[in-house]
């Protein structure tokens, strides 16, 4: 079997909000151009290990971050790491939708603008091919001046992912990015994410057992701020090591 690759390396990760220890000392590999899934009841840390991946974790109040993660090889907590540069290359779709109140076009082309993209028909061409990645193009072709809030949930999240890809990003997090919409619209976006790992890595928590076991190459189960156990998909539901993976995989708790 082939060898893939490490892109992502957390190094003994602590984080902590104030006094509480929200993450203990997480050792992690995230394997390059696949879907991993971090699963896990609320509060155990998945979306705290996630937004530590580009740094959003700096934005909390009253945060402390020790240990290291590794984009590749550089260290992205290290001080000389531009931050800005790091989110492009690591990019977020969030739980809710969130488009900027501005048109369709300008959605996707305001990252590639703010890294100083200015000819009209690359931008042009970035906003389209975005849009085809993420598999909304055929539905806003004919309407990229409209605004964005006038598409539908499901359409707002693609098109959220299409902003996402439009700065290239290496790594794509994705925070619950299916819990607010209809089962048709999920079914869009996890489609989308088989074809997004053929350029990116995929990093997603999802509260879904069932999505984790059809979207994602590697799980990863947080309990208590710890990572219980983590490898491939398959192998972690069907024969999980530790006694507490198989008890929330099977719903005795969580």
């Amino acid at each position: 079997m082939k060898q893939i690759n490490a892109k992502i390396t957390a190094k003994d990760l602590n984080v902590y909000y104030g006094d509480n220890h929200a993450l203990k000392g997480v050792n992690l590999e995230i394997k390059e151009r696949q879907v991993t899934s971090l699963i896990g009841p609320s509060g155990c840390g998945k979306s705290t290990f996630l937004k530590s991946l580009n740094r959003l974790i700096d934005l909390v109040p009253r945060v402390r971050v020790s240990g290291e993660v590794y984009l590749g090889s550089e260290p992205i907590f290290d001080s000389s790491v531009d931050v800005t540069l790091l989110r492009s290359r690591v990019g977020m779709v969030f739980q809710n939708p969130n488009p900027f109140p501005m048109s369709i076009y300008d959605n996707i082309a305001y990252g590639p603008r703010i890294h100083g993209v200015k000819n009209r028909i690359e931008l042009d061409e970035i906003v389209e091919t975005s849009l085809k990645k993420a598999a909304i193009w055929d539905e806003v072709k004919d309407r990229l001046k409209k605004p964005a809030l006038s598409l539908s949930g499901g359409q707002q999240q693609r098109l959220c992912i299409a902003r996402a890809l439009a700065v290239q990003p290496e790594v794509i997090l994705m925070d619950e990015p299916t819990s607010a919409l209809d089962p048709i619209s999920t079914m869009k976006i996890e489609e989308l994410l088989s074809e997004l790992k053929k350029q990116h890595t995929v990093v997603i928590v999802t509260h879904s057992m069932q999505q984790a076991a059809r979207i994602s190459d590697y799980t990863a189960f947080f309990l208590h701020g710890e990572i219980i156990e983590y490898g491939r998909t398959d192998r972690l539901f069907s024969s999980p090591r530790d006694k507490r993976t198989e008890d929330y995989i099977t719903g005795r708790f969580g």
